[in-house]
């Protein structure tokens, strides 16, 4: 049977670094008013440094409507996902012109003509190209994003684009106390992240075996990204890594079992990092080696959460570390609002 190979994967970011300390000094905690839970929150995220293309320090958007706020998104992520795109299809070695899909994956920005359009026009996609935009599904919407754009590739036979484009600095909320919003804060930064599919496959290639997937709707209040009026707020409950520990190495399993693998097989895992606490928990329901989270753990520390970007930005981590070694398995596994949980099973060329 035909396959999907990713053979590219490139990631942009906006402007510099800013340190943790920083943000949380100069924007933060004059405004928490004295908080010391909500300074620890901060030094404990496991963030060093992250990316804002809206800086808190230079520019406060909690007061802005959210008419505003998707007017700068529709600015601020066309270079960015220009960038990710580009290097995606440079790193492929795939001209523009031959890309029969692109895919657009957002849950912080609309607008339209979209972000599809803008890159699809200026990069030079084929008139004839697909466009498909995947909104608001949160955190692990790379994964269903990657299974959509592999399935075109297996049934059309033509190459395509996902691209992930998460402006999350756009959505700082007015000070309120709330505990969800102070860990969302501390947690959140910008990046863009493409990846690039083929239905030939190539050395260096991972070949996309499967997705699965695991929503409990018994606890859909536990995290929710909700429109309002002031941009997007995020409801964030402490029962989440609970959750995840109930359902994640059933679901992990699985996916494993049905293709004739087992956990001892993977050789790579690229984990959403939604914080220290959730890499803890799949690390030890999965009984996972020390260190095997290591990739997951340096992307929280020098991007944060940047939301369906994280979990491409920490595969192409693993890349960069020669993971999955040749003919190995990996897993790619996210979480968000539902809650859900997704998982993709890759295999190295």
């Amino acid at each position: 049977m035909r396959s999907a190979y990713l053979t590219g994967l490139g990631t942009s970011f906006p402007g510099p670094a800013i340190e943790q300390s920083e943000i949380w000094d100069g924007y933060f905690e004059p405004r928490s008013g004295g908080d010391l839970v909500a300074r620890r929150i901060f030094a404990s995220a496991g963030v060093d440094r992250r990316h804002s293309a809206v800086n808190p320090l230079v520019e406060d958007v909690s007061g802005w409507s959210t008419g505003e706020r998707m007017r700068r998104y529709a600015v601020e992520s066309v270079p960015m996902g220009k960038e990710a795109v580009a290097a995606a299809l440079d790193d492929a070695r795939l001209p523009a012109s031959d890309v029969g899909l692109l895919e657009v994956v957002s849950c912080t920005g609309y607008s339209t003509p979209g972000l599809d359009i803008r890159v699809a026009a200026d990069l030079g996609l084929p008139p004839d190209a697909q466009r498909l935009v995947v909104g608001h599904m949160g955190c692990y919407a790379a994964i269903p994003g990657l299974g959509t754009v592999a399935d075109f590739v297996v049934s059309r036979g033509r190459p395509a684009v996902a691209l992930c484009c998460e402006l999350t600095s756009l959505h700082v909320q007015p000070a309120d106390g709330d505990r969800g919003q102070v860990v969302s804060h501390a947690l959140f930064g910008d990046a863009a992240a493409a990846v690039t599919l083929v239905p030939d496959p190539a050395d260096g290639a991972l070949e996309v075996l499967d997705v699965a997937a695991v929503t409990d709707p018994s606890t859909s209040d536990h995290m929710t990204w909700e429109v309002t009026d002031l941009g997007f707020r995020m409801g964030l409950s402490p029962e989440v890594p609970r959750v995840l520990a109930r359902h994640v190495r059933g679901m992990v399993t699985g996916l494993l079992d049905r293709n004739g693998l087992s956990l001892g097989d993977v050789d790579g895992w690229a984990v959403h990092p939604g914080g220290p606490r959730i890499l803890d928990v799949v690390a030890e329901q999965l009984e996972l080696a020390p260190g095997a989270l290591d990739a997951s753990r340096a992307v929280l520390a020098e991007r944060g959460n940047c939301s369906s970007a994280t979990v491409l930005l920490v595969l192409d981590a693993l890349r960069s570390a020669g993971l999955p070694r040749s003919g190995r398995a990996c897993i790619a596994l996210a979480f968000g609002p539902g809650l859900t949980l997704y998982a993709a099973l890759l295999r190295a060329v």
